[in-house]
């Protein structure tokens, strides 16, 4: 089996191995591939591996050869499923393999906001303990978590995972999923209860059209004044100019967002001058175990394909 992988880099930026493929069949890994070269460089391949270089109708119809597509990570919104299905391609994708590493993430971003501990650490280096006046200082208000209520939206793994270390925390979780079951902890609530009182409001939906833009003035306006949104799920779950004008006027008091609407993140994004927001380049899911989980289930992808026992398919 010929097999190409059309952007490698960011999975595997050199500290992984792409042995596992190439046991699998003739392999060719790029680092990156610019759209005029998609064709090109699945000329002759049966295994496409992407991870956002799209894979489109057009491209399918110049491509006989491909029988099956493999996406290294879970969205698979870069691949046209539809035009996959309907020639009996399956299309695998990675659904579980961040759990941990978001939900790490997460109160990686919310301790930063409670406590500004990169900031007060570069104070403390650029001299202004040594030649203070009292035995301590701090530049911004410290936050406590126990006792605060911690707003969770989807309630799927991530979200689950996210809840069990917010009760570690000390903290009250309320949850709104609309397909979301009981779990004997959490309070199931509406959407508008939930923001009206949550401490902290965690983004961990999916994107879909009725959940796009869904955190917007009106949801914003229902949010404690001294509230925080976080969001590592998908950027365009916020209107962005909508957060930031929330947050310059001091009707949200923080915000940490690891996903923006344009990644790269565009230069004239409204949250790049928004009064304390924490903004990281969407790498909630990049630690180099949850990197390693995802390649071993990427290769398992191919490998049951091969044995004719698809597993993964995201239009079965």
């Amino acid at each position: 089996m010929k097999i190409v992988i059309l952007d490698g880099y960011t999975e595997n930026p050199g500290d992984l191995s792409w042995d596992g493929f190439a046991k699998l069949g003739e392999l060719r890994v790029y680092e990156r591939t610019p759209a005029s070269m998609i064709a090109e460089r699945i000329a002759d391949a049966e295994a496409v591996i992407t991870n956002k270089t799209p894979i489109s109708a057009q491209t399918l119809e110049q491509r006989p050869s491909v029988r099956y597509i493999g996406v290294l990570a879970t969205g698979y919104n870069v691949v046209d499923v539809e035009a996959a299905k309907s020639r009996g391609i399956p299309v695998c994708n990675i659904p579980t393999y961040g759990t941990e590493a978001v939900a790490q993430y997460t109160f990686a971003l919310l301790l930063e906001l409670c406590h500004h501990v990169a900031h007060h650490s570069d104070a403390v280096h650029q001299g202004r303990w040594t030649n203070h006046t009292e035995w301590c200082f701090w530049d911004y208000p410290l936050m406590e978590l126990a006792g605060k209520t911690m707003g969770i939206i989807g309630f799927g793994r991530i979200g689950k995972a996210v809840a069990c270390i917010a009760r570690a925390f000390g903290m009250k979780v309320l949850a709104y999923d609309k397909y979301a079951q009981p779990d004997g902890e959490t309070v199931l609530t509406d959407l508008d209860t939930l923001l009206s009182q949550s401490d902290v409001v965690s983004l961990h939906c999916p994107l879909f059209p009725d959940t796009a833009g869904m955190i917007d003035a009106q949801a914003l306006a229902k949010m404690k004044p001294q509230a925080i949104l976080l969001n590592t799920a998908r950027g365009p779950l916020v209107n962005e100019a909508d957060l930031a004008q929330a947050l310059n006027t001091g009707n949200l008091y923080a915000a940490a967002v690891d996903v923006v609407s344009v990644e790269p993140i565009a230069a004239d994004n409204p949250l790049l001058t928004a009064q304390n927001c924490l903004i990281t380049p969407h790498i909630a899911w990049a630690a180099r175990e949850t990197r390693e989980r995802l390649m071993k289930i990427a290769v398992e992808n191919l490998d049951a394909f091969i044995q004719g026992k698809v597993q993964n398919n995201v239009w079965e």
